[in-house]
């Protein structure tokens, strides 16, 4: 009985804080959108500390319990990641100052557009010849010294497995020379890969953050691996060492299961908000 009744009392406590960070985010992105108008020179460097502080927040409402292995890279770079869920976005721009590619459509998501356009997010329109414009937008932030991100896997999976990495958009790296850094994600709960994070299929957004706002805490693996360097590799090349780099961290075997972490290392205690403590304690697709 007690088992039935905790996904409701969990619900009760976290969706009202979660409206007020969202209402939080509003506020902050008019702010921005202001500053953006009056000075774009000056906000350009406070809109990803914005982003940042606001993203840590969600985690802390959030049922995630970041754990971090390594650490972003101070030099500009592509972060390229495995795709599990919008979650994915949360985490990692918690992290670090990036810029991500997202589908066209979220940028109509109520709310969740509007934050992610006021971010920096570079939109992607499917079905139309605009490789060439997205690949000068690519290259053009690289060149002017933003992170960005890219799950390269073009869609999200349960976790299970990883698809093949597609080498096209991390043609970027290779014109700009620019060092690309894999980033391997995880979600787990008592060590066995979670149900609830991924963010799959036909899954409709508000359904999935209302099972997630009810759910246990989940924890979240990120490692942060060794750059790898983009000279005399072609982007295919490129694409399957940082496939095989993400792979190997997570351990994903043939048959796309995961062994078990012979442990798993929270972040240091000085680091605490930035890797997203739970609350009660104490995010795409770019094909």
């Amino acid at each position: 009985m007690m088992s039935a009744a905790m996904p409701v009392w969990r619900r009760l406590w976290r969706t009202p804080l979660i409206i007020i960070w969202l209402g939080i985010g509003v506020v902050m992105t008019a702010a921005v959108a202001i500053g953006d108008w009056l000075a774009a020179d000056k906000i350009r460097h406070y809109r990803p500390r914005l982003t940042r502080l606001w993203m840590r927040g969600l985690i802390a409402i959030l049922p995630l319990r970041i754990h971090c292995h390594g650490k972003p890279t101070e030099q500009t770079s592509l972060l390229v990641s495995n795709h599990i869920s919008w979650l994915d976005i949360i985490v990692i721009g918690a992290q670090a100052p990036v810029h991500f590619l997202s589908k066209a459509e979220v940028r109509e998501w109520p709310i969740v557009g509007w934050l992610a356009n006021a971010a920096g997010t570079l939109f992607i329109q499917r079905g139309q010849s605009t490789a060439q414009s997205l690949h000068e937008q690519l290259c053009n932030a690289l060149q002017q010294g933003d992170n960005l991100v890219i799950f390269a896997e073009g869609t999200t999976t349960e976790g299970d497995h990883i698809r093949p990495f597609h080498g096209r958009l991390l043609g970027c790296a290779i014109e700009t020379s620019a060092p690309v850094q894999p980033v391997a994600l995880a979600y787990r709960r008592v060590g066995e890969r979670d149900v609830i994070a991924p963010f799959v299929n036909d899954d409709e957004f508000s359904s999935h953050l209302l099972r997630l706002l009810g759910s246990p805490p989940i924890d979240v693996e990120m490692h942060f691996l060794p750059l790898v360097h983009c000279q005399n590799l072609s982007r295919n090349q490129l694409a399957r060492e940082v496939r095989n780099a993400v792979v190997q961290a997570l351990g994903i075997t043939n048959e796309g299961s995961a062994r078990r972490p012979a442990s798993v290392r929270s972040c240091e205690r000085e680091n605490a908000i930035t890797c997203g403590m739970n609350a009660r304690k104490s995010a795409s697709n770019p094909a």
